[in-house]
């Protein structure tokens, strides 16, 4: 599988293909996905970030080794095979510790990486382009590649410790969009130039020769760059090849190197596919697939309480959650009454994603099912409240059971990456 990745390269700009990555920690999301897999051939690409999944349990409560036996659990579940399972680790580098000196910060990222690249993630994407204590909020192109360059070293090491046969593929690259959506209003996004692709990608490279990491260099599969997408709360700025086609061209000096798009959730299939041909072939997307999930649940939710009046609804056991517990939303929504309320179940950011593993989210969404109970759930309610995947059930009513049709709001998602990347 680590040559699927790293033959995307080879793909001559202007033609299709590519991979999805799946970067939720869902247990539904990566069952849809390990689902959707199983009508493909191909890998399927998990990837778990720093601050959800760390050595200290990050705000999942997993380790790097928690989450690979979480994921290869649900792929035994669904019979999905695990050689075609590629798990990666996004971000990977001290944000989680920011707020500590850099040596500090940069001691516990090392530990991250090693963590990860032991418990057997193969697509490591190295992110140190944020400042810590006393530093600027971003630090320049050299000390990010300088610091990069330490994470290798640290993930060499444990591979070589572990006496791995498959060695780590890395991503680099310190221009990424706000994890999870624009805080800011959104007007327009400046793709990254050429000369600035190139000028970090060559700071990485001597950075990595510095540190005798040529032959780690040597895996470096992807660049992370700005292609000039981006979502906020309530809307989408969508790919323009045009703008970003200068962009396209220094993949011609970067051997081996595919560019990746971050916060790619909400294009247009069309936009996705000229992602794709513009060499923007590892596409990420996660707020994406617990929003329809979300959508679906509380249209299951509008179901049961027209098949039970008096009900107490999902919707409304949400809202008294993050109003009682705001951390997840609060730093990131502003506004009155009524649109924090709007903001806190519909924003694109999707922030509630962060509130499902809650017991009290759980319970509710296991009152819902108990609810909706066993028999298949009528088709025109299903149409009026969930018309973008009724379609999927009309030769098979019997199907109309509620965690089928969550499932099925999330492949429909998957199903657009997947056309996307299609090698056609």
């Amino acid at each position: 599988m680590s040559d699927f990745l790293s033959g995307l390269s080879l793909i001559p700009l202007g033609q299709g293909g590519g991979i999805t990555s799946v970067c939720s920690a869902h247990p539904w999301v990566i069952e849809a996905a390990l689902r959707h897999g199983l009508t493909h051939d191909g890998p399927v690409l998990i990837e778990a970030t720093c601050n959800q999944v760390n050595q200290f349990g990050g705000y999942t409560g997993m380790t790097p080794a928690d989450f690979r036996a979480f994921v290869e659990a649900i792929a035994g579940e669904v019979g999905f095979p695990v050689s075609r399972l590629i798990l990666g680790g996004d971000h990977l580098g001290p944000n989680p510790w920011r707020g500590q000196p850099a040596e500090d910060a940069m001691r516990h990222a090392c530990d991250l990486v090693a963590a990860y690249v032991r418990a057997g993630f193969t697509k490591i994407h190295l992110d140190a382009s944020m400042g810590c204590q006393g530093e600027s909020e971003a630090v320049g192109d050299t000390l990010a590649a300088s610091r990069a360059a330490e994470l290798a070293l640290a993930a060499e090491g444990a591979s070589a410790k572990a006496g791995q046969s498959t060695k780590p593929l890395y991503v680099i690259g310190t221009e990424v969009p706000t994890p999870g959506g624009a805080l800011e209003a959104l007007d327009h996004v400046v793709p990254t130039s050429a000369d600035a692709a190139r000028l970090t990608y060559q700071a990485h490279a001597e950075a990595f020769q510095r540190l005798d990491l040529g032959d780690a260099f040597s895996r470096v599969i992807g660049l992370v760059v700005q292609p000039g997408v981006e979502f906020g709360d309530a809307a989408v700025l969508h790919f323009n090849p045009e703008a970003a086609a200068e962009l396209s061209t220094a993949l011609e000096s970067m051997k081996g190197v595919t560019f990746e798009a971050h916060s790619t959730d909400y294009q247009t299939e069309a936009a996705l596919t000229a992602l794709v041909r513009n060499g923007f072939r590892i596409l990420k997307v996660g707020p994406w697939l617990t929003f329809a999930m979300r959508e679906a649940l509380y249209g299951l939710d509008a179901i049961a309480s027209e098949l039970m009046p008096t009900r107490t609804s999902l919707k409304q056991e949400m809202e008294g959650l993050m109003v009682d517990e705001p951390g997840f939303w609060q730093r990131y929504y502003d506004g009155d009454a009524t649109t924090l309320r709007i903001k806190r179940h519909f924003s694109l950011s999707d922030r509630i994603r962060y509130y499902w593993p809650h017991a009290r989210a759980q319970h509710a969404v296991d009152a819902l099912f108990q609810d909706l109970g066993t028999s298949p759930l009528p088709m025109p309610l299903v149409g009026q409240y969930l018309s973008r995947i009724a379609h999927r059930f009309q030769t098979d009513p019997k199907a109309l059971q509620p965690k089928l049709l969550v499932i099925s709001a999330i492949q429909e998602v998957l199903g657009v990456y997947a056309r996307a990347c299609a090698d056609t």
